[in-house]
């Protein structure tokens, strides 16, 4: 009797745990749902683990070796990526890695790119409810708000956040802590 009561226990946890996994893995548009049915992710913020942040203006892509991109688009390891989210949508982002690229003319400093056109090195990932967001140019988009190596630091609201994957393609720090966009800090560009 005691064996039996306990699978009852076990198997909600463990059918709960494998449906997270299955829609973490389906692409954004198969994972999206309506907003009302939505899972909200959060993640305690005494849980989430610093992570070692990359140059801001690094001029390589990093690498995610354990990643395998043949399969489908997936959340990154755990981590800071330097990238920018190229679609939005339900929760979901899609990002990339990016790279600086000085300008060789002299007319700027340089510029982000990202992967050349075909490379399938894309993850996608809620965003946290309680995601942290720091930007570069104010929360009105403004106002230059940068610190330490060009890195934003007026804290806004995820809704301003939201607004702005929607809209363009912004330089950032993306941190992913199991499987969930936790904290992003945009990287200010002239």
């Amino acid at each position: 009797m005691q064996h039996a009561l306990s699978l009852r226990f076990v198997l909600p946890a463990a059918a709960a745990a494998a449906a997270l996994t299955c829609a973490a893995a389906l692409p954004a548009d198969a994972a999206a749902v309506p907003k009302s049915a939505a899972p909200k992710f959060a993640v305690p913020k005494s849980a989430a683990p610093k992570f070692a942040a990359p140059k801001p203006y690094g001029t390589s892509f990093q690498t995610d070796p354990h990643h395998d991109f043949t399969k489908h688009i997936s959340p990154r390891h755990d981590g800071v990526l330097r990238g920018w989210v190229t679609y939005y949508r339900s929760g979901v982002a899609e990002y990339e890695p990016i790279r600086w690229v000085k300008d060789k003319t002299g007319h700027t400093e340089g510029r982000f790119e990202g992967p050349p056109e075909g490379d399938v090195t894309a993850y996608a990932s809620r965003v946290a409810k309680n995601v942290v967001f720091y930007s570069a140019t104010g929360c009105k988009g403004t106002t230059v708000t940068v610190k330490h190596g060009g890195l934003g630091s007026k804290r806004c609201s995820q809704s301003e956040l939201i607004s702005r994957m929607k809209h363009a393609h912004r330089p950032a720090l993306i941190t992913v802590y199991r499987g969930v966009i936790v904290k992003v800090q945009e990287i200010y560009t002239p």
